[in-house]
């Protein structure tokens, strides 16, 4: 895969990537790392749910940023004020009003850390998954942003020529933990009822690896 040097929008000199998983963040860190940019991985998902689920993400997440000496951020797992938020949003689509709270939620403390701590850049590997809106992401990244003079977020597409394809290759390579949901509650419970009804079994936390 040849690779485009990348540059941080509006001369920018340090990133802070917010992670949801491995898989998801294994292509954006190679390239990242391939153009030179001095970065952080932010690690704020307070949606997973069990936590189960969310140590099983997180782990693998670590162990692919220790591989190759990127400085993992671990924030909290603030779950409840998680469901607070998402109160009345319960029965919402995937991509409704209740995943832009949950981007939000997210993106809000990530700009905060990356102000308190020297980033003048951030973006989201997020935005590769070919089930999340692009758009809806984006839209939230610069919401955070835009609180904090001299942050940036960075609405890369990190989808195209072959992102999306090489996100696949490394998830197999590393073997990294294949999810079979978003990762809330309310993600889990939809589709499971959809296996269910098309005579598949529930999702088994913990089984199912990229490269098995």
């Amino acid at each position: 895969m040849v690779r485009e040097k990348l540059v941080l929008p509006d001369n920018g000199k340090k990133l802070l990537l917010h992670s949801c998983c491995a898989p998801c963040s294994g292509e954006v860190m190679e390239g990242i790392m391939a153009s030179e940019i001095e970065f952080s991985v932010f690690f704020y998902n307070p949606n997973i749910h069990p936590k189960k689920e969310y140590e099983l993400r997180k782990e693998e997440n670590i162990r692919f940023a220790e591989k190759h000496g990127i400085s993992f951020i671990d924030a909290d797992y603030d779950v409840d004020n998680w469901f607070e938020r998402a109160k009345g949003m319960e029965l919402e689509p995937e991509r409704g009003i209740r995943c832009t709270m949950c981007f939000d939620m997210r993106f809000e403390r990530t700009a905060l850390y990356a102000h308190e701590n020297g980033f003048d850049t951030m973006s989201s590997a997020l935005g590769i998954s070919r089930w999340k809106n692009m758009e809806q992401i984006n839209d939230s990244g610069l919401r955070a942003a835009s609180h904090y003079e001299g942050l940036t977020y960075w609405a890369y597409n990190w989808r195209k020529k072959g992102g999306s394809s090489r996100m696949l290759e490394i998830s197999k390579d590393e073997n990294f933990y294949m999810q079979e949901y978003c990762g809330c509650a309310y993600s889990l419970r939809d589709t499971n009822k959809w296996r269910m009804e098309n005579g598949r079994g529930k999702i088994k936390l913990g089984e199912n690896y990229y490269g098995s």
